[in-house]
């Protein structure tokens, strides 16, 4: 009988992950044999752990917080562009004896709102947060022809240090703009909130005006009933469309699946029936 190939996803904490579910589906679906665990891991632990995983005859590795930064500089110089510009890692796997790394992401976000027939070429995003979630999607969203790429954060140098990152990154006739909240105006297509703040449960200073019938909101958190506090302040202000992070998350593990195994999975009815058990789970 042929051994399962190997593979989980390793943070602090972890337990709640659902990548062990998304990726058995896959693998259902692809007809692969696989095997796929989570693990919590200590601070001091990551690279010892990454390290005792592939020379256990691992394949790929999943890797969320707090530890991206951390794959990211285990690979070194073996790190995709989509890392490089992320500056952290969620997918690790061994090439010639070698860890190699990718950040997912936001191709994982790019793929969702493709699902979502929202029009990325010439579109004007706005991108709410400066840390790493926000520097983890810019490449993918650029690459994707969006016309206007706007970061906004409760400190204003944080916007403008990713936005400095992200110029390069652009074509010449794509703008690249930063700003505190305070000074937020124009109007923008996708509304993406890649901050924290629907995990504190916290709303955030945007006026009502900047939501309209036109646009959507999109919070890269996901929860079991599709709802969060970003969603409905913005759904109160009269946003035309919103959509969860759930979506994202199983778009970024269909691409480091194809990554492994060299087989592109079907994402979509793995996303209905996460959804579905999610909801029945509430």
């Amino acid at each position: 009988m042929i051994s399962p190939r190997k593979f989980a996803v390793l943070g602090n904490p972890v337990k709640h992950s659902l990548s062990p579910r998304l990726h058995a589906l896959f693998a259902q679906q692809t007809g692969l044999n696989i095997q796929y665990e989570k693990h919590c891991v200590e601070p001091d632990a990551f690279s010892h752990t990454v390290a005792q995983f592939f020379e256990d005859g691992g394949v790929g590795l999943n890797i969320t917080l707090p530890f991206k930064a951390d794959a990211f500089a285990l690979a070194g110089s073996r790190v995709s562009d989509r890392a490089k510009a992320a500056g952290s890692a969620n997918t690790l796997w061994l090439e010639d004896g070698l860890v190699h790394a990718c950040n997912t992401d936001g191709i994982g976000l790019v793929n969702d709102l493709l699902r979502l027939q929202l029009p990325l070429q010439g579109s004007r995003i706005l991108l709410i947060g400066a840390g790493g979630a926000t520097r983890g999607v810019m490449l993918p969203l650029l690459q994707a022809g969006c016309a206007h790429l706007h970061i906004v954060n409760r400190t204003e140098v944080k916007a403008h240090a990713l936005a400095e990152l992200a110029r390069p990154l652009a074509s010449p006739n794509v703008h690249v703009s930063a700003s505190g909240f305070a000074s937020l105006d124009g109007t923008w297509d996708i509304i993406v909130n890649a901050s924290a703040s629907s995990l504190a449960g916290e709303a955030l200073p945007l006026p009502d005006t900047l939501f309209g019938p036109d646009n959507i909101a999109y919070d890269m958190l996901y929860t079991r009933n599709a709802d969060t506090p970003f969603l409905r302040q913005a759904r109160r202000a009269g946003v035309g469309q919103t959509s969860d992070g759930l979506g994202m998350l199983v778009y970024q593990g269909a691409e480091s699946f194809r990554i492994w195994n060299h087989v592109q999975p079907e994402p979509v009815p793995v996303l209905t029936t996460l959804r579905t058990e999610l909801a029945e789970s509430a």
